[in-house]
């Protein structure tokens, strides 16, 4: 029998995160993976790290969030390929620019100031190649993005560093609950542990049940495309506003391209298929708001489960059953929240408290 203060549930960014900050408290940690680190929603997603529409819920999470990430390397020892980059919400009509009136004005009554709103002038300066007839925008000017699959390994090769055990390739299977301690095995392997950490991704719907928690958590598959190299032309991060719409270029002058369109999964087989009628519209909208991008190749197009629940917020927090807790459910938009829930769902787990309010993201909310 392996002993450990706690056992994680998935090895993705939100798992590495918490097994780091617990091992930073002095816990025994062990992380188990089915996969290995990173294979889904925290190796494919659009590596924005985003406080722009958030939900109000989560602004203050990810506030704090984006501190980190602005000095993430002393964190892991690892920059992720981190950039500070604005990001830019696009009205492309007097509908969509009341519309962001409206949330400015809404933030504005809650104390948040982080959003700013911009006229045409200034959008035109931000984004000088984009297609004329766009009225104004929201702007973030401190946010930015990262590589999904840099950061997720920057993170378990540091919780590894300083001790915490990894299972890869096996599943967590067989929980029962005896003597103040949690059992369960993984693979050939036995664990128990006082604590045990739900963050398996779309599959946590299946552990939070064995937890004793039924979630309404379904599977989220969302797609991307990512071109041929071109010449810079975009610094912000372009969020759609009246149609959806999410594109960065990168470094090495690629452009990265998003906008919540959905692939269709099989989570038995772990296999997708994309849907390619649904590419070519997401990449019509880049073309029709860049004209010059029309004959740009794309190179490559994929994507990866997510968890998603009904209300669009993740659960952070306690379960119902004594030493379970929970952080899944991101919903399409977990990756900036990784280094902070890491760090105060630790607290919480150890200290019995946190400076935030979690009550929005309670798994008795369903």
């Amino acid at each position: 029998m392996n002993r450990f203060d706690a056992v994680i549930i998935g090895g993705g960014l939100h798992g590495c995160s918490l097994g780091l900050h617990l091992r930073f408290k002095g816990l025994r940690v062990a992380v188990i993976e089915k996969n290995w680190s990173g294979r889904h929603a925290s190796g494919v997603n659009a590596g924005g790290v985003r406080t722009l529409l958030r939900d109000p819920a989560e602004i203050p999470l990810a506030l704090a969030s984006r501190e980190i990430w602005h000095d993430i390397a002393s964190l892991v020892d690892d920059d992720c390929r981190y950039k500070t980059s604005s990001q830019l919400a696009v009205a492309e009509t007097e509908d969509d620019m009341q519309r962001l009136e409206a949330r400015a004005a809404e933030l504005d009554a809650a104390g948040f100031t982080h959003e700013e709103l911009i006229g045409v002038n200034e959008l035109y300066d931000l984004l000088p190649a984009m297609t004329p007839g766009c009225v104004g925008g929201l702007i973030v000017r401190r946010d930015g993005f990262a590589s999904p699959y840099h950061t997720t390994r920057a993170f378990r090769l540091k919780a590894q560093a300083i001790g915490v055990t990894f299972f890869e390739g096996v599943r967590a299977e067989s929980f029962a609950q005896r003597n103040g301690r949690w059992h369960l095995d993984a693979g050939t392997e036995k664990l128990a542990a006082p604590v045990i950490v739900n963050c398996g991704g779309a599959w946590a719907g299946d552990v939070a049940r064995a937890l004793g928690d039924d979630t309404p958590l379904e599977p989220k598959l969302p797609m991307m495309m990512v071109t041929a190299r071109t010449a810079p032309f975009v610094e912000p991060v372009v969020i759609g506003v009246g149609r959806p719409l999410s594109f960065k270029q990168m470094a090495n002058g690629t452009v990265v391209i998003g906008g919540g369109y959905l692939a269709d999964g099989d989570r038995r087989t772990e296999t997708t298929r994309l849907n390619f009628a649904a590419l070519a519209k997401s990449a019509a909208t880049v073309r029709e708001l860049f004209p010059h991008l029309g004959d740009l190749p794309i190179v490559r197009c994929w994507t990866g489960f997510e968890g998603r629940t009904t209300d669009d917020l993740p659960i952070i927090g306690p379960g119902r059953r004594p030493g379970v807790f929970h952080s899944c459910g991101y919903s399409g938009h977990g990756f900036q929240l990784g280094p902070v829930v890491g760090r105060e769902l630790a607290n919480l787990i150890v200290e019995g408290h946190t400076d935030f309010d979690l009550g929005a993201f309670a798994v008795d909310r369903f």
